[in-house]
């Protein structure tokens, strides 16, 4: 049995869960969510807890059985909380802005990079005093913003597509990262070091 897949998932006060024709539907405050479930795997909702159980034990069933507890979980807590995923730009002469609802980037490039906005996903830029009190730290800190939805899995292709137009590079930080990527520094190359007298 999946450890991952027999955790019991609660679902709080506000959520409603339903399974029906393979199919879980998730309501809560901040939006409906739905999943396929396909192979030999049943939902049990009953007494405001929901339980995943898979009917054999073949390999992709087992797999499947942790995946969709995962996705179901993820699911409850979209809709009663949201996700954020955060990002920090820095670099000369880098600028966020919202234009309408779209994201629009000055990444130190001939042109405007521009993330539109899709279903269910919204941008935010941090003004100063928010940005204080997220607490980033002080190394390479320019502007921040955030990728804010009730999917994970839509807020994280969000942020990983605005992440790739500039990758932080290691020696001043210039680039986009995520707030809580670990970035290893390397010092910065110089000229005189290596030469031999």
């Amino acid at each position: 049995m999946s450890r991952v897949g027999k955790t019991v998932i609660k679902v709080p006060s506000g959520v409603t869960v339903q399974f029906a024709d393979s199919v879980v539907t998730v309501s809560g405050s901040k939006g409906t969510l739905t999943q396929d479930i396909k192979g030999a795997i049943d939902v049990i909702v009953e007494n405001g807890e929901v339980r995943v159980t898979r009917g054999n034990d073949v390999a992709q069933t087992r797999a499947l059985h942790g995946l969709y507890n995962r996705l179901i979980q993820n699911m409850v807590t979209g809709v009663s909380q949201g996700f954020v995923r955060t990002l920090i730009l820095n670099g000369v002469g880098y600028k966020a802005a919202l234009k309408g609802a779209d994201l629009d980037l000055r990444l130190g490039l001939s042109h405007p990079s521009e993330v539109k906005a899709v279903e269910g996903i919204t941008f935010k830029v941090c003004t100063p005093q928010e940005i204080a009190a997220l607490n980033l730290g002080k190394d390479g800190i320019g502007q921040v913003v955030q990728v804010i939805g009730i999917s994970k899995e839509r807020v994280g292709a969000i942020a990983s597509n605005i992440r790739a137009l500039r990758p932080v590079e290691p020696y001043h930080m210039y680039g986009i990262r995520y707030s809580d990527e670990r970035v290893i520094r390397k010092e910065s190359k110089s000229g005189a070091k290596g030469k031999k007298k």
